[in-house]
C-alpha cells in the first residue's frame, strides 16, 4: 500500500497540471462544398432586367395625356392645378388616377409627345413615391 500513495499523488498532480493548461484554439471552419455543377444556376442564364423607357417630362403646353381606345384618341382633361402638378411630378396620385381610368376602359395612355405610359412605367413611378391606399369597408382584397 505504501507504493500506491506516491502513484496516486503523481496522477493527481498530472491532472491538476493538465486542467490548468489553456484550451487549444478552435480549428478553422471548413467551407461548405459547392453544389454540383448541374444544379448550380448559370450566371449567364438569368436575363438582365430591361431598362424601362421613361416618358419625357419636357412636354409642350396643352394637354399632357391622351387616351387611345380602339383607334380613337381622346384628351384626358385635367384641372389646371392638377395639370401643373402632373407636369412636374407625373408619379403623383391624381395623375395616376386619370391614367388608370383610361386603362380600365381598355385604352392606352400616351403623352402629348406620343410616348406611351405603360404599367411598367407606372411601377417605376410607384418606386419614387410611397403610396398609402385606404380600403373602403367590405371584404379585404387579397
Amino acid at each position: 500500500m505504501i507504493g500506491v500513495k506516491p502513484v496516486i499523488g503523481v496522477a493527481v498532480a498530472a491532472l491538476v497540471l493538465a486542467a490548468c493548461q489553456p484550451s487549444p484554439p478552435p480549428s478553422a471552419p471548413v467551407p461548405p462544398a459547392p453544389p454540383p455543377a448541374a444544379t448550380r444556376p448559370d450566371a449567364g442564364a438569368l436575363p438582365a432586367p430591361a431598362a424601362v423607357a421613361m416618358p419625357r417630362t419636357d412636354l409642350p403646353p396643352g394637354p399632357i395625356y391622351r387616351c387611345e381606345v380602339a383607334g380613337t384618341s381622346a384628351i384626358l382633361p385635367l384641372p389646371e392645378n392638377i395639370e401643373g402638378l402632373c407636369r412636374r411630378h407625373p408619379e403623383m396620385g391624381p395623375c395616376q388616377y386619370e391614367r388608370d381610368a383610361c386603362r380600365q376602359r381598355g385604352g392606352r395612355v400616351l403623352t402629348s409627345l406620343g410616348e406611351e405610359v405603360t404599367p411598367r412605367v407606372e411601377a417605376e413611378y410607384d418606386k419614387r413615391v410611397q403610396r398609402v391606399r385606404f380600403q373602403a369597408d367590405g371584404a379585404p382584397k387579397r
